[in-house]
């Protein structure tokens, strides 16, 4: 996928958020199994915990997340904490300088406050060290599909450590004077939204 623009950016904040807030209102079955490969931070929600580029299916105006093979408990900030990594994207030798206001874009397409920017600064490094973790440990041991993807050169180690050393650059990312308004559409009969548009 090539590289979104600040524009793009802020779509995919605003598909999260519409995600997130369908997931809040999810009960799910009693005794559920989950396969969440990297713990979350908390457990508020059903999340997806691989909202990236490569999951990101785009047919014009209609984007899609698919594989939802990995979804469990979680985070919204934790959800959104990949999220960051793989579409900023925050990468060894990265630009902080660059990289900040697209990290802004992801949140405030989301509609994070400042308190919870502040809060989802350190966990881009956080999420993106526990991928690497999981790869390593996975190398060690031979547990697939890990150790193939780790041998294939997938090594978040690095973008991790590039992620932790610029908390601070990430923890000064204000909200921009872009604002999110919402409406919500019911079925007739249903207590459950069904869309929720997220407009500037």
């Amino acid at each position: 996928m090539p590289l979104m623009d600040l524009h793009g950016l802020r779509r995919v904040g605003r598909l999260v958020r519409d995600l997130h807030d369908i997931a809040a209102g999810f009960i799910p079955p009693p005794d559920p199994r989950w396969e969440v490969y990297v713990p979350a931070d908390r457990s508020d929600l059903i999340c997806h915990h691989d909202l990236a580029p490569w999951n990101l299916v785009c047919d014009q105006d209609r984007w899609v997340f698919i594989d939802w093979d990995g979804a469990g408990p979680g985070s919204r900030l934790w959800d959104m904490a990949w999220t960051a990594t793989g579409f900023v994207p925050l990468q060894p030798g990265g630009d902080p300088a660059e990289d900040a206001p697209r990290i802004r874009a992801l949140a405030d397409g989301y509609g994070l406050t400042d308190e919870q920017r502040l809060e989802f600064a350190p966990l881009i490094g956080a999420r993106t060290r526990g991928m690497a973790d999981l790869l390593y440990e996975s190398a060690r041991t031979g547990r697939q599909p890990w150790a193939r993807l780790y041998a294939e050169g997938h090594d978040w180690g690095r973008a991790a450590e590039y992620a932790e050393q610029n908390i601070t650059t990430w923890k000064r990312v204000p909200s921009s004077s872009y604002q999110l308004s919402s409406w919500v559409w019911f079925r007739p009969g249903h207590n459950q939204p069904r869309v929720r548009v997220l407009t500037r």
